[in-house]
């Protein structure tokens, strides 16, 4: 069922986008700006087909096997914010919305999914609850946004949300997440593959700010879920886009930059900018998510304080040789 639920969805996924391929060439083109790494018009609204083939495969899994969704009231209020922020997406995709506005709305998706965790859910208990919540709802409402920042090349999206998407669907299945929210990281995982032939370089098709948005909800939930009991897994998973999308940030600041203004400061925009291609850029992100799933993986096997420090100082090391090797000019070849 674990296999024929990450098929479906990828297929899925793909046939969808080969269905709306004449539409979105219509109405949603990007077109090249000071943050794109494309020259040339290209559809962007691959998302949708991402965020149909999740929604498609968990309602099937839902019929087939209903006893592994212990609480289908909660998850199909994640999946209806996600869908919310999917709509905004859209509008922002064919007629770009005002930094505000669409923070607040954001923040309305993020605030319906932080008040659909289980109330018992406790994440640093030593915080009142109140206190850790609105962290929660800090945090999301940044993953979101990174995600959709960091969706800046080929493939980039891919290389994160799959090896991540995967980790957690396998920690799932070992108990550390509940099933229909390993279910979820499946079908997320499956119908990114799916999209993934029509994103490789040069991308025929973009995921668009309706795939980015919610695929950072989605993934920011299960993360909280994954926190519950393995925070440094939780640390672990995402750790090579917060690290680039926060320090990209906090340059900005520092420089007195408008964070809302289109750019090319992130570590693997320079990257590429410094000539390196796009296929060694992403290829080294998926390498180092893998290894960081790996880390996440041993924390989870062990519950020692000591082997999860040791984990957590190698997966920030390994970040680091990362953000230096993106950041680093390639060596000219005589």
């Amino acid at each position: 069922m674990t296999l024929l639920a990450l098929i479906a969805a990828a297929l899925l996924s793909a046939t969808l986008i080969q269905l709306l391929f004449p539409l979105l060439r219509r109405y949603a083109l990007a077109r090249p700006n000071a943050r794109s790494s494309h020259r040339v018009p290209t559809p962007q609204g691959g998302g949708i087909a991402v965020l149909v083939a999740v929604v498609v495969v968990l309602a099937a899994d839902a019929i087939l096997l209903p006893h592994a969704f212990v609480d289908p009231g909660r998850l199909a209020i994640v999946i209806a914010a996600a869908a919310a922020l999917a709509l905004l997406g859209v509008i922002d995709d064919i007629r770009p919305i005002e930094p505000m506005p669409r923070l607040l709305l954001q923040a309305i998706a993020v605030a319906v999914v932080i008040a659909a965790l289980p109330s018992a859910l406790r994440v640093v208990p030593v915080l009142p609850w109140w206190v850790e919540r609105v962290l929660m709802a800090i945090g999301l409402v940044w993953l979101v946004n990174l995600v959709n920042f960091m969706d800046g090349i080929d493939l980039i999206t891919v290389a994160e949300v799959v090896p991540v998407t995967a980790a957690l669907a396998a920690f799932g299945w070992s108990g550390a997440l509940p099933a229909d929210a390993a279910f979820t990281a499946l079908a997320l995982c499956g119908a990114t593959l799916g999209f993934a032939p029509f994103n490789r370089p040069a991308a025929r098709l973009f995921l668009g700010d309706v795939g980015s948005l919610p695929i950072g909800l989605l993934m920011g939930w299960l993360l909280i879920l994954l926190a519950e009991n393995h925070v440094a897994a939780a640390l672990l998973l995402p750790l090579y886009y917060l690290a680039d999308a926060t320090i990209t940030l906090l340059r900005r600041l520092a420089r007195g930059e408008r964070v809302t203004q289109a750019h090319r400061s992130h570590f693997y925009q320079q990257a590429v900018d410094n000539g390196r291609t796009v296929r060694a850029v992403v290829a080294s992100i998926f390498a180092l998510n893998i290894v960081l799933a790996l880390l996440a993986a041993v924390t989870l096997a062990y519950a020692k304080v000591e082997v999860h420090i040791v984990c957590i100082a190698a997966g920030c090391a390994a970040v680091a040789a990362e953000l230096a090797w993106l950041a680093s000019k390639p060596t000219r070849q005589p």
